[in-house]
């Protein structure tokens, strides 16, 4: 029996984009060769960054775990390849505000030494908790740019009524093309890796999802589902408009549910995984590969030869692009991620991570044009995946008024840039409520401290009134206790006195 089928459900706003990455998608995938170094951040998930459990000195494997999770909410990290461990220090990383992060530094000595391989057997034959913790084991984080741990989302899909998983191909941000490669060239191993995350999750429905312009995308992962002959897995065509391929976007387009201001997809029966994430889940599951390595896009009109490449997580820009064939005209600018969403740096020597999905070098900045005051005209709503009114929330960012942004819906920008394109006053919107949203995390923290500073000031104040109260108590018995006993403790005394008299006498 086939899976159900849906009717597409509509994108509010969004833009068409040139795509830009035809330069890079018409080659096959590039393997970079294993640097001279490595430098692994320890933060490259959602959640406090890993701890090392390696010292300077140390001889490390490819595959080795060099830093564990701290807390409940976390990845591994795991070495790229075999060296020794020189430093464990600050390195440039790709921060928006270009501070550096703790890194393992790993010298490697080009042996390319695997840890020991570790075979599980045929993954439907174990219990989906345990196959759980072992995803959590191989370093797994969203590879679509969110870096959530997918362990921890699959944990807590667990927990509700989840009836969809959706593989997210829709790459609709301009020069980006590393998923739509890796769907043409390891359509297999992404359709394994979705088999796998239906068993883990006891889900009967996966539709696969790619835009209208990846045809031969869609031819790739068709031939491969025709092969397994899967009815559980649906292939879903959507249209190619920016930003289709966000969480809650995708899940509106797919199965015609909207995901309730603040919640999650699970809180509508869903699961969103990247296919870049579910080809890292196939390559550890079943190859015993943990996410040391990933597909990433080198492109822009600065690059010698835009294509994609399959790089080592710690591999700096610098040695990627010399893959791409180096550096070409005037570049001026440096992105890590798309022009819509991504990061500038400042160095080349900043290391890549599994969020790295592309490295864009441009002789122009994006979106450049001097700011002007705002006219009021309203393209920015009308543009807004997420019914927003960019324009109000702009007026209220800029009053600093907490209230009316929370009203007014700053929280749930997803910050993908479309009120910056069509401002026709080059306002940056997204660098604003940015700002902003950083500003209420900082005063709900502030709320919180005090909270929790209030509390333990009632409690203490709790603890010396019954400690007070205690000592009241225990005097009032002492008293009671010797005025009771009083009048036969002197009858007793003046006995003893009356019998050492006597004594005396005789």
């Amino acid at each position: 029996m086939s899976a159900p089928t849906y009717d597409l459900g509509r994108l509010h706003g969004g833009l068409r984009l040139p795509s830009y990455k035809r330069a890079s998608n018409s080659a096959p995938i590039v393997d970079v060769p294993v640097p001279a170094q490595l430098i692994l951040p320890l933060e490259q998930h959602v959640g406090e960054p890993a701890q090392p459990v390696v010292g300077i000195g140390d001889r490390v494997l490819k595959g080795q775990v060099i830093a564990e999770p701290d807390g409940e909410m976390g990845a591994p990290v795991h070495a790229s390849s075999s060296g020794h461990v020189i430093a464990i220090e600050p390195w440039p990383v790709s921060r928006r505000n270009g501070d550096k992060a703790p890194c393992i530094v790993i010298d490697c000595d080009g042996e390319d030494e695997a840890f020991t391989d570790w075979d599980m057997g045929e993954y439907s034959a174990v219990p989906p908790a345990d196959l759980l913790l072992r995803i959590l084991d191989g370093g797994i984080v969203g590879l679509g740019g969110a870096v959530f741990p997918t362990a921890q989302k699959l944990m807590q899909a667990r927990t509700c009524e989840t009836e969809y998983l959706i593989l997210n191909g829709v790459e609709c941000e301009p020069y980006i093309s590393c998923d739509d490669v890796l769907m043409r060239e390891h359509a297999g191993d992404i359709v394994s890796g979705a088999r796998i995350l239906m068993h883990a999750l006891h889900i009967n429905t996966c539709f696969i999802v790619v835009e209208s312009d990846k045809p031969e995308a869609m031819q790739c992962l068709g031939e491969v589902l025709a092969t397994v002959n899967d009815a559980r897995i649906v292939l879903k065509q959507v249209p190619t408009i920016y930003p289709s391929g966000g969480e809650d976007q995708l899940v509106q387009l797919v199965v015609n549910r909207e995901v309730p201001s603040g919640g999650l997809p699970t809180d509508v029966g869903c699961l969103v995984q990247n296919v870049g994430t579910a080809a890292a889940i196939h390559n550890w599951i079943v190859r015993g590969e943990p996410l040391i390595s990933r597909v990433t896009t080198v492109t822009g009109d600065c690059v010698a030869a835009p294509v994609n490449v399959r790089a080592r997580i710690g591999t700096t820009i610098a040695d990627v692009v010399a893959c791409a064939g180096g550096y070409q005209g005037e570049p001026r600018h440096l992105v890590v991620g798309g022009p819509m969403t991504g990061r500038s740096v400042t160095t080349d020597e900043v290391p890549l991570v599994k969020a790295s999905n592309c490295i864009l070098v441009l002789a122009e900045a994006p979106h450049a044009g001097d700011e002007l005051p705002c006219i009021r005209c309203g393209d920015c709503a009308s543009v807004c995946p997420v019914q927003l009114l960019p324009q109000q929330l702009f007026w209220y960012a800029c009053a600093d008024d907490e209230q009316k942004l929370r009203d007014f819906g700053l929280l749930d920008c997803i910050e993908c840039g479309c009120c910056d394109l069509v401002c026709p006053s080059h306002i940056p919107l997204t660098a604003d409520f940015r700002i902003a949203k950083g500003r209420i995390r900082e005063l709900a923290d502030e709320k919180a401290r005090a909270e929790r500073a209030r509390l333990r000031f009632e409690a203490r104040n709790e603890r010396l009134g019954r400690e007070q109260q205690q000592r009241e108590e225990e005097l009032a018995r002492q008293k009671e206790s010797a005025k009771s006993a009083g009048p036969a403790a002197i009858a007793e005394i003046l006995k003893r006195k009356q019998q050492d008299k006597k004594d005396e006498s005789t």
